[in-house]
């Protein structure tokens, strides 16, 4: 992709997410991720009604009349984007790539918490960390990691999230809000997701094809691991290969759905033909 082509595109899912961040989510995204606390502003003139515990003691023997205490929510927060950039992502029987809506939702999430004032930090993951980009402020910041999202080459095609939330519990030391967004065609991040939900507001949002979920009766097929490249000729006329495969993908969304909720995190789920902005929408205001 030539910088021409590339900042067209970022240019156009710049302003189609910001709109949708500016006039949907923002609110709800404040409302739904708090800040950490209170943090002390000012003092001013007891009013009828305040409470009597916020009472300023010193100020108040200094005047001679009541004064109390004005707390503010310290609203200052950081969003961590953790997005799957594995060879099953490049998948799509509709007229969008799973790769392509991550990029849209994380490009939304990303303008919402910069409409806030938060810090927006990246990691593209595959069964390695291939990117991390430090959490920062600012426009510029944001379509950077647009940017990233859109041309990144990764370096493997299989995935480990386990290895991704391990990396992640050692760059982020203060609890953030953090998004995890893959197909969760993997397994083996239980322990890994409970220490980390433990820390940071987790939530995973898995976008997928409805045509993963079953194979069709198409006689003898060519099939292509998108994640290990190996090559194998299936039966689909096989009523036992059909169930199997069906099998498959229901243990790992059932594993995905499980292990986040033992774990207190957030689930979601985005089919690459639906609204992601209805899908998101609920949520927040599910947990606002």
């Amino acid at each position: 992709m030539d910088t021409k082509e590339l900042l067209k595109k970022v240019r156009k899912i710049e302003i189609k997410t910001r709109r949708l961040s500016d006039h949907i989510f923002g609110g709800e995204y404040h409302s739904t991720f708090k800040g950490r606390g209170m943090t002390f502003s000012e003092v001013r003139q007891y009013q009828f009604g305040d409470d009597v515990r916020s009472i300023d003691w010193n100020v108040t023997a200094r005047y001679n009349e009541p004064y109390v205490k004005v707390f503010e929510e310290e609203r200052e927060l950081t969003m961590m984007l953790m997005v799957d950039v594995s060879g099953s992502e490049l998948f799509g029987t509709t007229n969008q790539f799973k790769n392509e809506i991550l990029t849209e939702i994380s490009a939304t999430l990303a303008f919402s918490a910069l409409q806030n004032n938060d810090k927006v930090g990246l990691i593209l993951f595959s069964d390695q960390v291939e990117l991390f980009i430090p959490p920062k402020k600012g426009k510029t910041h944001v379509l950077r990691i647009i940017r990233e999202l859109l041309e990144f080459k990764p370096t493997s095609t299989k995935t480990d999230i386990a290895e991704a939330l391990k990396y992640l519990t050692n760059v982020m030391k203060k609890k953030a809000i953090v998004f995890v967004l893959s197909d969760f065609i993997a397994s083996d991040y239980e322990r890994t997701l409970k220490i980390t939900g433990n820390k940071h507001d987790v939530t995973g949002i898995r976008v997928y094809d409805k045509r993963e979920e079953s194979i069709p009766n198409l006689g003898m097929v060519q099939m292509a691991d998108s994640e290990t490249g190996s090559i194998k000729l299936i039966n689909t006329q096989s009523k036992k290969v059909r169930n199997s495969y069906a099998e498959f993908h229901r243990d790992r969304v059932n594993y995905f759905k499980e292990t986040f909720t033992k774990s207190g995190c957030g689930v979601l789920d985005c089919r690459v033909d639906e609204s992601y902005v209805r899908k998101l929408l609920g949520y927040f205001k599910r947990r606002g």
